[in-house]
């Protein structure tokens, strides 16, 4: 025994460094240690945020329950917005208008073709001719750009107009 006395005499000032070194390096575990304690909490803060004292399995379900309702309605308007484009696709889409002078005695351009398409470039192509004495109007049907009935010049010029927007 005496002799493990001797030796920690002879030795104390390695041995006393050698605990300082252990120290050290057990203080700096301890700071690592409680800076990610730290982190952690700050987590676990954030994720139990908005709740009072309930469990982490009761947050997680009522979490799951509300992403169930979000996806229900999503497809509850993924499914409105498909039926509200199936009705928009009938609905005029594409328009263009023309003014001209039919006839050359006439002051101004005061006649006008205009084409109203939808979507399939289905619809209507209303003419107004102005004369000095009389005016006339014509509708003529589109169906998927093009008209069974022959088309003026100024006609066929806003259909096309309007097949392109």
């Amino acid at each position: 025994m005496t002799q493990i006395f001797n030796i920690i005499n002879q030795y104390s000032a390695y041995i006393t460094i050698a605990l300082l070194g252990v120290l050290a390096v057990f203080f700096i575990v301890l700071i690592v240690t409680l800076s990610s304690l730290n982190r952690l909490e700050k987590k676990y803060r954030r994720l139990m945020r908005g709740s009072n004292n309930k469990n982490l399995e009761e947050l997680i379900l009522k979490y799951l329950d509300t992403i169930d309702e979000v996806k229900n309605n999503n497809n509850e308007i993924k499914e409105i917005c498909k039926n509200t484009q199936g009705l928009t696709n009938n609905c005029i889409q594409k328009f263009s208008i023309i003014r001209y002078k039919a006839f050359e005695d006439v002051g101004s351009d005061l006649s006008y073709s205009i084409a109203f398409l939808d979507a399939n470039n289905d619809g209507v192509l209303l003419t107004s001719i102005y004369g000095r004495n009389e005016s006339t109007t014509y509708a003529k049907p589109i169906d998927k750009g093009i008209s069974r009935y022959d088309l003026s010049e100024e006609e066929e010029r806003v259909l096309h107009e309007a097949i392109n927007k």
